[in-house]
Parts: structure tokens; C-alpha cells; sequence
């Protein structure tokens, strides 16, 4: 038997360790309650920015993916996220279903965005650079553009207003029959038109200087094998439109940061590498001309919807 003294020595451990142990609970079920005040998940509202394939995927998203980085660490309060498409149809089956919010479609695409709930807010500086040219191989023994006939000449899309209606219109009023006279091939890119006329695939091809202004940056021996035969005449450069449901205050945001670029030295290497020297104001009456070209066009060459 325990002695009474034995007894309640050990009542009293019992005690306290019980005391312990429930303050350490409390402890513990302290600690794992931490409320996180102010750190609430905000959605961030997602804007989509696509511009038409002046170049495959890969460049497109090296030479514009700086900008629309620019823009967002100036409005941080939303996200523009840059987009680019394969192809001109892709990029135009996109625009018309309203899927960009702002985009930059080359100046038919931009016309026709207005039929799709868009305004035009702007465009690429540097209209003497929008027209078509026509490539040859120094060696294609092709010296007038009669000589083309029977022969077949690479484009980017049909829809590519300098690269592709303007030199089919410079055919057009020198000698050729378009849609007789020469095998018309649509090679996807702008890129791919000046490679089929460098191998020798095509007798000609049908580009616009700021592509060819790249290749021979990038390619200076292979850009050596080939000259600009044919230019066309000039219209309004590449457009910016803005979807009418975009807030307003957020599109003048927008439009101010690219109109702007031209005046920080940041801005000017972002432009350096479009090439151009600057975006600029635009609206929807800037166009009449092209839309003027375009009547013109589809009269005399080939049906198209304007």
C-alpha cells in the first residue's frame, strides 16, 4: 500500500501534467489558425493582343512580346497577353470573331474590322515602307514583268494587302493577266515568299520592305542572291483597332503608351527591332484610300469582299 504521502505527490503530477498538456493544445491550435487579412485572390482582367502574321510565330513574339511587356508593367492593373496566329487566316477568323481586344491588322484586315464591332485607333508610322515589292534571283534572266508569264510567283496570304494586291495590281496594269498568265501560289508567310524565290521554286516573289529589311539584316550572303525588281505605289501603313466594348479610359491608356514609344530611348530599340520609327494617331477615315484601292482592285483583278 502507497503511503498518503506517496499518494498525493502523484495526484499532483497528475495535475500538472494535465495542465501542460492543455496548454500546449491551446498553443498549438493557436498557431495553426492564421488569418491571412489583405491577401485575398484578385482576378486580373486578361486582354488579348493580336497582330496579323507579318512574321512566323517565333519572331512575331520576339520583336512585339517587348512592347506588350511594357505596356503592362504600365497598367498593372490588368493583363495584356500578345497572341500570334500561323497564318493570315487564322489570325482574320480570330479578329472577325471578335476574339482580340486591341490588334494590329494589316490595313484590309483593319477595314474589314470595322464590319466586326472594332475602331481604328491607329497605325504603323512610316507609309513610304507600305507597298509591295517584287523579289527575283539576280540570276533569273527576268527583266520585264511580261516575262513572268507562264511562270509561277510566291505571296503570303490573298488576303496580304502590300505583299500580295498591290504587286498582283502592279501585274495587272504592266501586262499580266493575273489569274491566266501566272501560277499564283499563297505560301503562308512573308518569310516563305522571299525562301520560295530564293530557291528557285517561284521565278518571283511578293514581299513588303520591313520583312525584306530583316531577312537581309539577318541574311546578308542569301539576301545577296536576290534583287528588288518592281515596287508598287504607297497607301496608309498597318492599322490599330480596339473592340467597342473595351473600356475607353483603358484604350486611350493603351493607345498613348504605343503613340509614346518613339520618345524614350527604351521605347526607340523596342521600334528598332518592328523596324519602324513609330506608331501614330489614327482613325477610321485614315483608311479611305485603302478602301478607294481596294474597290479598284476587285473590279479589275479579282473579286475580293471589302
Amino acid at each position: 500500500m502507497m503511503s498518503n504521502t506517496l499518494q498525493t505527490f502523484i495526484k499532483c503530477w497528475t495535475i500538472l501534467a494535465v495542465l501542460l498538456l492543455a496548454g500546449a493544445c491551446d498553443k498549438t491550435d493557436e498557431n495553426a489558425y492564421q488569418p491571412s487579412l489583405g491577401q485575398e485572390t484578385q482576378q486580373v482582367t486578361e486582354y488579348v493582343v493580336g497582330i496579323h502574321p507579318l512574321h512566323n510565330p517565333q519572331r512575331l513574339m520576339e520583336v512585339y512580346g517587348p512592347i506588350v511587356d511594357y505596356i503592362n508593367s504600365q497598367i498593372p492593373e490588368v493583363r495584356f497577353k500578345l497572341e500570334a496566329s500561323r497564318n493570315y487566316e487564322e489570325f482574320e477568323k480570330k479578329l472577325y470573331a471578335r476574339h482580340f481586344a486591341f490588334a494590329m491588322p494589316n490595313p484590309y484586315q483593319s477595314v474589314q474590322a470595322i464590319k466586326h464591332g472594332y475602331r481604328i485607333f491607329g497605325k504603323m508610322g512610316d507609309d513610304d515602307d507600305f507597298r509591295g515589292i517584287v523579289l527575283v534571283r539576280k540570276d533569273s534572266g527576268i527583266n520585264e514583268v511580261t516575262d513572268l508569264k507562264g511562270k509561277a510567283v510566291s505571296y503570303p496570304a490573298a488576303t496580304a494587302l502590300a505583299a500580295t494586291m498591290m504587286p498582283q495590281y502592279y501585274f495587272h496594269t504592266h501586262g499580266i493577266d493575273v489569274n491566266r498568265d501566272i501560277e499564283n501560289r499563297y505560301v503562308g508567310s512573308q518569310e516563305s515568299s522571299i525562301m520560295n524565290v530564293l530557291r528557285g521554286h517561284v521565278a518571283a516573289g511578293a514581299t513588303w520592305p520591313v520583312p525584306w529589311k530583316i531577312f537581309v539584316a539577318q541574311n546578308p550572303e542569301l539576301a545577296s542572291e536576290l534583287i528588288v525588281k518592281w515596287q508598287t505605289e504607297t497607301l496608309p501603313n498597318n492599322g490599330w483597332v480596339v473592340r467597342n466594348d473595351i473600356p475607353q479610359p483603358l484604350a486611350d491608356k493603351f493607345a498613348q503608351l504605343l503613340f509614346s514609344l518613339h520618345e524614350s530611348e527604351q521605347g526607340r530599340g523596342m521600334l528598332a527591332r518592328l523596324p519602324i520609327s513609330r506608331f501614330e494617331a489614327a482613325s477610321d477615315e485614315t483608311y479611305r484610300p485603302v478602301i478607294d484601292f481596294l474597290e479598284k482592285f476587285s473590279q479589275s483583278v479579282r473579286r475580293i469582299d471589302y
